[in-house]
């Protein structure tokens, strides 16, 4: 895990995400960055991540509307993002591949982009088409090590 640092939250976090994007060889723009810390914020204190049945999240998700379903579908993304970035033998531990938590994440925010309006609409169309780069970077905050940027994309084994 990296170095811990002093400072508020968003700012540990903010560190928190260059250092992943430096070690997987990645340059992540403002927004990107911006989410993924939003993210780390916004789960951090998630006592029931680790517990949640993600496909349920996302059919209770689709029988929504609106912005409850827009909410649900990122709420989803987010919670599988978290789980292929920082928990990958989670999936170990559930008979899946962690892929099942990259498809399942990057088909949410593909469902928020779809329900939405345009300015959110396109963040989640983008963290949707870059899932997988999401994710890398969360896989180097918690290995520490250098990535190899080339990693196949089927290649996020836990």
């Amino acid at each position: 895990m990296a170095t811990i640092r002093q400072g508020a939250a968003a700012e540990l976090y903010q560190a928190l995400v260059r250092e992943g994007c430096e070690r997987s060889g990645q340059v992540f723009e403002e927004a990107r960055e911006s989410y993924l810390v939003f993210v780390l914020l916004r789960h951090q204190r998630d006592a029931h991540l680790l517990a949640r049945t993600h496909a349920l999240e996302w059919l209770h998700a689709q029988a929504q509307l609106g912005s409850l379903r827009a909410d649900a579908l990122r709420d989803v993304g987010d919670r599988c993002l978290l789980i292929a970035g920082l928990y990958p033998a989670l999936a170990e531990r559930r008979r899946v591949n962690v892929d099942y938590f990259v498809e399942l994440g990057r088909g949410a925010y593909q469902g928020v982009a779809e329900c939405s309006r345009a300015a959110y609409a396109a963040l989640f169309e983008q963290l949707a088409a870059s899932y997988r780069d999401l994710v890398r970077a969360l896989r180097a905050i918690r290995s520490g090590d250098r990535l190899d940027p080339r990693l196949p994309p089927g290649g996020m084994a836990a």
